[in-house]
């Protein structure tokens, strides 16, 4: 009797949690928000797929019944080697006690994670998960952007979030990006994602973005920062022929996983 009133319970608090973040989370989340391991989260979870209430994905789960599976969620279960070795290379560029700003990208969510290790930051972002990887955490104060909340980027979009982050001075501005080629730059395929992305790249000293080779040479409709504007960018593996050319052209310094920096054209 103890054991079904304990599950109940947890059942009945994984779904709140779930409400919370807007009808949608990572396993990591949801196990900081209850105070209870990740695989106690993977067992209510599962208990609760099996009665229809959530549906589970890779890494996390969503509340059935009310969308389909976030595009949050069919982004961050792909390629998640390259993106976890490209987040702990971002990490190493953030100094304790920085002010910077997080986007809603897959590639962020790994790079949130690993600066749990870093003290007294200042961060700003529209990403609800973001905001709880880091906040109340070793000191650091967190700014969770206001504006139109769209549950499958599970972050806050349009004039009034732009409006919100004009108003900080921001040491970084780390971004993820949906495509990067020779002809446009840096590419979204959301329109509040790249305008959002303009924005913050002009609050800050130094603008770096962080994606996977698979985004190399692809296409998205919609123009992110100048590519003049962006500092560096952090991947896992170092791009060929036009692309090359046009970001050392554009003055980026590429960082790669293995911990060496290359001019694109070397």
């Amino acid at each position: 009797m103890k054991q079904r009133s304990a599950q109940s319970h947890r059942t009945i608090q994984l779904l709140d949690a779930l409400r919370r973040f807007g009808g949608s989370a990572r396993n990591a989340e949801l196990a900081r928000a209850m105070d209870v391991s990740e695989e106690t989260v993977r067992r209510t979870i599962k208990t609760l797929s099996k009665s229809g209430d959530v549906t589970r994905v890779h890494g996390g789960a969503y509340l059935s019944g009310t969308q389909d599976q976030p595009s949050f969620f069919r982004r961050i279960g792909e390629h998640t080697r390259e993106k976890r070795a490209i987040a702990a290379a971002v990490a190493t560029r953030v100094a304790d006690g920085s002010s910077l700003f997080l986007d809603v990208g897959s590639t962020t969510a790994f790079v949130a994670e690993e600066l749990r290790s870093r003290r007294d930051l200042l961060v700003v972002t529209n990403s609800i998960g973001v905001a709880q990887t880091l906040a109340n955490h070793h000191g650091n104060r967190v700014y969770l952007l206001g504006g139109e909340m769209h549950s499958d980027e599970r972050g806050a979009f349009g004039t009034v979030t732009e409006n919100q982050a004009r108003r900080f001075a921001l040491d970084l501005t780390i971004l993820s990006a949906d495509a990067v080629n020779a002809a446009r730059g840096i590419l979204f395929i959301n329109p509040g994602e790249a305008s959002l992305s303009m924005v913050t790249a002009d609050c800050a000293e130094r603008v770096l973005v962080a994606l996977d080779h698979f985004k190399f040479n692809a296409s998205a409709p919609h123009c992110g920062p100048d590519p003049r504007n962006i500092d560096d960018i952090v991947t896992d593996r170092m791009p060929s022929g036009a692309l090359a050319q046009a970001l050392h052209d554009w003055g980026v310094t590429l960082r790669l996983t293995d911990g060496t920096t290359q001019n694109a054209t070397d």
